[in-house]
């Protein structure tokens, strides 16, 4: 009894050929790309910080804070949105965290922001618009909390001076049941 080896048969690859990828900074190193990216993680940091008036003198005055809850929205004063804050609202919402007037003011949770994944989506001459993933852990009365969101942040900047223009926050569960965060995101 004699046993041949098995025909030997040619692997072919029936993919489309890619295109060839180049990993580069590209606009991420862009000064004014830098600036943006350090202010939103200062915006982050305050946040966790608790910090919420230093947070709003991030923003400009006629700047909008967002939370849309169709995530493919891009028209926001037409949609239903969580939150849809102008500078008054902005203020309102903080003076009730600060003053202890809002429920989730009272013994608010503890949290930790992570801000990463910057893409950049457009720079004109003023302004720069990143886009990011934050992942946000709270903590309060013994459990956790995670949520995430893609993040569209609309830099404004004049001279030296960068400022929030606008800031989009796309939940990752946006279109489930949302309970109440007890925190800014």
């Amino acid at each position: 009894m004699t046993t041949q080896a098995p025909e030997e048969v040619e692997a072919t690859d029936n993919r489309p050929a890619c295109e060839p990828f180049e990993l580069g900074l590209g606009n991420l190193a862009d000064p004014r790309v830098i600036r943006a990216m350090e202010l939103i993680w200062l915006e982050a940091q305050l946040l966790d910080d608790k910090d919420y008036e230093a947070w709003q003198t991030l923003y400009t005055d006629d700047a909008k804070y967002v939370i849309p809850v169709d995530p493919n929205v891009t028209e926001f004063e037409s949609s239903l949105n969580m939150v849809y804050d102008d500078a008054r609202m902005r203020h309102m919402r903080v003076t009730r965290l600060v003053q202890g007037y809002s429920m989730s003011a009272v013994a608010a949770a503890r949290t930790s922001r992570t801000v990463s994944r910057f893409t950049v989506q457009e720079i004109t001459e003023d302004t720069v618009t990143l886009r990011s993933a934050q992942v946000l852990v709270g903590f309060k009365r013994d459990k956790f909390q995670m949520l995430g969101a893609d993040l569209t942040h609309r830099i404004r900047i004049t001279g030296e001076d960068a400022r929030i223009d606008l800031k989009v926050i796309r939940l990752v569960n946006s279109d489930s049941a949302v309970n109440a965060s007890g925190f800014l995101l």
